[in-house]
């Protein structure tokens, strides 16, 4: 039966496993969990092919625990319940982990029906999920479980594993002389985003191609052919979008140019050009606001322009509202008073509109005080006059304050001047 090579070379043991090295490197906490022998209930958060289902064989071969695997998006409650039947067999004398991968997609009954059995110690889960735990996955089962977050494994640590790789496929056809181009090795790795499953399937699809032959040389060019775009982290719906945009939002109002350019390189190389408008019309007025306000209308007509446009011609103005934004003034005055004003308003502790500000435009209203001691301010020098407009209950609250930049100051210095005169 034919065996993928990232099967075939899946590590047995912490020794040979790669990457992840903040949690199973020497010393560090989850190597030292493995070590003891007393597994808890564990969820490996983290992009596939990393190494999550690995590492869980590695703990049921250790522990001489019998290991279930189970996808929760093909899985059903009947899969569940026949290895609960099993406990009390042969497999489970030495007691049982459950690998479930992508639980996530296991409804709330699903994964209660595993509860009584992973707090009594029958069942240790190990629980596997590309998606935020802490917002896919039950509390019941959160709370009984530690979460060890899985990082892309460094592209250094890629090269050994992908150099084996072409090792184990020569020694599997000792007949064929493979030579292997300088740079075919760390172009893999380059490109498969950290993942080493998808390196290892370009290893075994370049050597594949030229099967029957007795002499492979396996070029720069070749490598290339097969991975002609890096598997970049991008999903439109998932945390690997919002973590992109939050950070490109980020670098802009950190004032990272550069930084800010990658982000949106990333996101234009996902096609999701209505994220990136919509955050950079919101980071015009959020995060430089009064600083600069013609940048919310230059980001505007950007925008615009890129729409109009479409890829991959938008990258260009797209570009030019980014470097604007990362290099311009920055300003949170506008976000920050809105945002005190709407707390207010939610309290409900805010009293009734000043009868002078009431609408007057009706027969009756003067009867009624509406609009009678209102003094129009174009009438006054300056056009300002000074008057009561909040409700009485707040009439002292202050919600906008001068940014530090230029332009704000310079408008606190005028009204300071007008409303002291």
């Amino acid at each position: 039966m034919y065996s993928p090579l990232a099967a075939r070379l899946r590590p047995t043991s912490l020794d040979d496993f790669v990457g992840q090295k903040h949690l199973v490197g020497p010393g560090k906490p989850l190597r030292k969990i493995i070590e003891s022998g007393i597994i808890p209930n564990m969820i490996f958060y983290g992009y596939s092919g990393i190494g999550k289902t690995t590492l869980a064989k590695i703990i049921a071969d250790r522990t001489n625990k019998t290991l279930y695997v189970l996808n929760a998006t093909t899985a059903s409650t009947g899969d569940i319940k026949q290895i609960i039947s099993d406990l009390d067999s042969l497999a489970g004398q030495n007691g049982v982990i459950l690998y479930l991968d992508e639980i996530q997609y296991f409804n709330k009954k699903q994964q209660q029906i595993l509860l009584e059995f992973i707090e009594n110690g029958s069942i240790t889960l190990i629980a596997s999920t590309t998606e935020n735990p802490y917002f896919y996955v039950y509390n019941a089962i959160l709370s009984r479980s530690t979460v060890f977050e899985f990082k892309p494994v460094d592209r250094y640590e890629v090269i050994k594993a992908v150099n084996r790789a072409f090792e184990i496929v020569k020694s599997e056809n000792a007949e064929v002389e493979y030579t292997i181009e300088k740079g075919v090795s760390e172009h893999i790795s380059q490109t498969c985003g950290g993942d080493v499953r998808k390196a290892m399937n370009s290893v075994e699809l370049l050597t594949a191609l030229k099967v029957g032959q007795t002499s492979v040389n396996i070029t720069l060019e070749d490598a290339k052919a097969i991975s002609q775009k890096s598997n970049m982290r991008y999903d439109r719906d998932g945390d690997a979008h919002y973590d992109i945009l939050s950070a490109f939002q980020k670098s802009i109002r950190g004032s990272d140019e550069n930084a800010a350019l990658h982000y949106l390189a990333r996101l234009l190389e996902g096609g999701d050009l209505a994220s990136i408008c919509r955050r950079l019309l919101v980071i015009a007025s959020e995060d430089i606001g009064l600083a600069y306000p013609q940048a919310a209308s230059i980001v505007k007509s950007c925008v615009d322009s890129s729409l109009q446009l479409g890829l991959p011609e938008a990258r260009i103005p797209l570009a030019q509202a980014v470097i604007l934004l990362a290099t311009a003034p920055k300003s949170n005055s506008v976000v920050c008073a809105i945002d005190a004003a709407i707390e207010k308003v939610r309290t409900g502790e805010y009293g009734d509109i000043p009868d002078h500000l009431k609408d007057s435009h009706y027969a009756g209203a003067e009867k009624m005080g509406r609009g009678t001691e209102y003094k129009y301010p174009h009438s006054y020098e300056n056009n300002y006059i000074k008057q009561q407009y909040l409700p009485d209950k707040i009439k002292y609250d202050i919600y906008y304050s001068y940014g530090n930049n230029k332009n704000e100051q310079a408008a606190k210095a005028y009204w300071d001047k007008i409303k002291k005169k």
